[in-house]
């Protein structure tokens, strides 16, 4: 047993060894082939880059498409501005060699627990080589190139140098490049005007500058900013008071308003969608040479523009049209103060399409005609509210979606179940958080919440017969030799069956006819629409406004709202509604939507809706007045006939004796008459009456019958009588009573 266990030992030693040796070799290599790759000054040294971008006629994209206007030299900035950034990033800069080993070894010992890539122990050397020389992926092999890059470069520059280079090319979000971009833009001023809590809020952004945005986390932007004065101080590099004296200043901003259009341009969309299929940086990519071609549709692009612009929005606000069949953003419009596509917000009630109706017609558990009782209710401890607290009664699911009633979409969601509609949401582009487990999700209220492609593209599912496809900017990219390296090719995804597509869409066409989208109503396309208002909590006031409407062709959705959630004076179904309208009128589309074979329509009984609200099919006997035209999907047909006007039921009377009269109490319908026979002569007739008749009928002899025939008005021929009698009693005394 002991020689076993020596061996083994032996064995697993001389395994792990091995197992290191391969993997010093294989890092060797990789540092090695790293040590010959030639560092690309122009990226390092270029101060004003231009992107190429072409619309879908590959035409250039007339729009600001610039990196980095300005370049800031080392020697302009104060010196608290340099010392900024190396306390907080790399506070032995001008110590190391291009890489600080403790701090990769501290990093790594912490990757290993918790088998991640979170920490990286970069240096200002090290972050410089990744954002021009290097992609940003996150892998072991990019790390050991970046750090043989690093120890490279600075042979070739002075400290400074590298210090210049790095300031001019991090990015600092809003599409900002380079300090002397991001004081521009954050502050109005140059780089050189800086002053100590300004420059600490920029060196702090970069961490994260979506987390430690100064617009809309300035909270962790505060934070950050007075972490890099403690860090600066602790370094000797400003003094206490220094430091106290800034930490006690408010976060001020002064945002340069030229520059905030072209945060929400289209050209910056496409640049966006180019870093992440490039894996390059804006910069990178301009200095590159590549070349993006984009689906651009420069009229749509200008009639979006125009549709927004007659509304005279003062709010932030954003537009999208997307080609359905292509799944391509045609146009897009965007104004505010950082970018939109950035951020999510909550949908309102244009979640209940995508989330509840569209998975509850494809699961069968509902029809269009469905009807559902809007009521007060509790459903696992959340208690919805509908709009003024107006509760309906019985509606059809039609109705509730194109008004816009909570009640019946929170119903409806739990016939379906939270898990399965999500799973459905998700495969139509939309994301949930974990939290996002409650009913109020029916209602529009996520964690995080949506953003407006997202949105609009899981509205193109239904037009595109139950497939979604992510929509796109970007058709293809080229290098600068024109070969192509790029092409969108995302695949689509079947979500809902054809006809329910179609039975979600027809429904919303009611909504654009006589729901809270009627503005549309009075445009000459087949168009099908949704709104939602997201109110603000406890107020009478609103924080979002949407409108997502869709033709055979396209899609349009309209995003009105404030990032910095101040509030809004619109509402879903007039201003976006108003330019959704707008936009179709300068833009007509005579697309129609194809109604699939599978669709069909079925004649039901109106009474029986309406009294039982059971969906069951009309018989032969039914009177066409008494019945309504709904379509159906051949997949899910109502089952139950109905027996009215096939056979009679007995109509519901009580009668009871006052002063000698016979008071009969009849539950009368107005589709049924009721003939009230004494002696086989007709004394009374009720037609055309709803619910409770009162009639009196003298009683004249001591034994007296009184017969009730009731029949359907419009089909007398079957009828139903009952017979009541009366008896008074033998001997008369002024106190004789009468016997039923």
């Amino acid at each position: 047993m002991k020689k076993f266990i020596k061996w083994f030992m032996i064995l697993t030693i001389i395994s792990l060894a091995l197992a290191l040796a391969g993997l010093g070799l294989y890092i060797s290599s990789i540092y090695v082939n790293a040590k010959s790759i030639e560092i690309n000054e122009d990226i390092l040294t270029s101060s004003s880059l231009t992107l190429n971008i072409f619309d879908i006629d590959n035409k250039p994209i007339k729009e600001d498409n610039e990196i980095n206007h300005s370049y800031a030299k080392i020697e302009t900035l104060k010196p608290y501005t340099k010392e900024a950034f190396i306390s907080i990033e790399d506070k032995v800069f001008y110590q190391h060699h291009g890489v600080n080993y403790k701090r990769i070894a501290k990093a790594g010992l912490n990757n290993l627990k918790s088998r991640s890539l979170k920490e990286g122990a970069s240096t200002i050397t090290q972050q410089l080589i990744k954002n021009t020389q290097l992609s940003s992926e996150k892998t072991y092999n990019r790390k050991i190139k970046e750090i043989a890059l690093a120890q490279k470069i600075e042979k070739l520059y002075d400290k400074d140098q590298l210090l210049e280079f790095y300031l001019n090319v991090i990015y600092f979000g809003n599409n900002c490049y380079g300090i002397e971009s991001a004081s521009n833009y954050y502050f109005s001023k140059p780089a050189k005007e800086l002053t100590l809590e300004e420059s600490c809020t920029l060196a702090g952004m970069i961490k994260s500058p979506a987390k430690y945005s100064p617009i809309k986390n300035s909270e962790n932007c505060l934070k950050r900013r007075n972490l890099v004065l403690k860090e600066m101080e602790k370094d000797g590099k400003i003094s206490i008071e220094e430091m106290t004296i800034a930490k006690e200043k408010k976060l001020e901003l002064n945002l340069n308003q030229d520059k905030i259009n072209r945060l929400n341009s289209y050209s910056q969309a496409a640049i966006d969608e180019a870093e992440k299929i490039l894996k390059i940086p804006a910069r990178q990519i301009a200095l590159s040479g590549y070349k993006i071609y984009t689906y651009q549709d420069q009229e749509k692009q200008q009639a979006l523009i125009d549709a927004i612009k007659s509304q005279e929005i003062t709010s932030d606000s954003a537009g999208i049209i997307i080609d359905n069949e292509k799944s391509a953003i045609k146009a897009y419009v965007g104004d505010s103060c950082y970018k939109i596509l950035e951020a999510r917000r909550q949908p309102g009630s244009c979640i209940k399409p995508v989330l509840v109706y569209a998975p509850a017609i494809n699961e069968d558990i509902i029809y269009p005609c469905t009807q559902i009782l809007d009521e007060k209710v509790t459903i696992s401890d959340y208690t919805p509210k509908n709009v003024g607290n107006l509760y309906r009664g019985y509606v059809s699911a039609r109705e509730a979606l194109s008004k816009s009633i909570n009640i019946p979409a929170v119903k409806v969601l739990s016939y379906v179940g939270i898990d399965k509609a999500k799973v459905y949401a998700q495969q139509m582009g939309i994301n949930f958080d974990e939290k996002d487990d409650s009913y109020a999700i029916a209602l529009g209220g996520m964690t995080y919440g949506v953003n407006l492609v997202d949105l609009a593209g899981s509205y193109s599912t239904f037009a595109n017969n139950g497939y979604y496809k992510q929509p796109k900017f970007i058709s293809f990219i080229t290098d600068r030799n024109n070969k192509l390296v790029y092409i969108n090719k995302t695949s689509s995804e079947k979500v809902l069956r054809e006809d329910s597509s179609y039975l979600l869409t027809d429904m919303l066409k009611t909504c654009a006819k006589s729901g809270t989208a009627k503005k549309l109503s009075s445009l000459d396309c087949d168009i099908a629409s949704k709104t939602g208002t997201v109110g603000k909590p406890n107020s009478k006031e609103n924080l979002d406004a949407w409108n997502i409407s869709f033709t055979k062709a396209q899609t349009v959705g309209i995003w009105l709202g404030n990032l910095d959630n101040k509030p809004i004076q619109y509402a879903g179904g007039n201003q976006p509604t108003q330019i959704v309208k707008r936009y179709f009128e300068i833009i007509p589309d005579d697309s129609k939507f194809d109604i699939p074979n599978s669709i069909v329509e079925k004649r039901i009984d109106a009474l029986t809706l309406d009294e039982d609200h059971i969906v069951s099919l009309a018989n032969s006997f039914t009177p066409d007045r008494y019945t309504q035209t709904e379509i159906f999907s051949n997949f899910n047909l109502p089952s139950d006939i109905s027996n009215k006007f096939a056979t009679v039921e007995k109509a519901k009377v009580s009668s009871h004796v006052e002063k000698g009269m016979a008071i009969l109490e009849i539950e009368a319908k107005d589709y049924e008459s009721y003939d009230i026979i004494v002696n086989g002569q007709i004394v009374n007739q009720i037609v055309g009456k709803n619910g409770k008749q009162k009639l009196s009928i003298p009683l004249s002899t001591a034994k007296q019958d009184i017969i009730v025939e009731n029949y359907y008005t419009l089909t007398p021929e079957n009828k139903e009588s009952q017979q009541l009698s009366f008896v008074k009693k033998e001997k008369q005394t002024p106190n004789s009573k009468w016997y039923i």
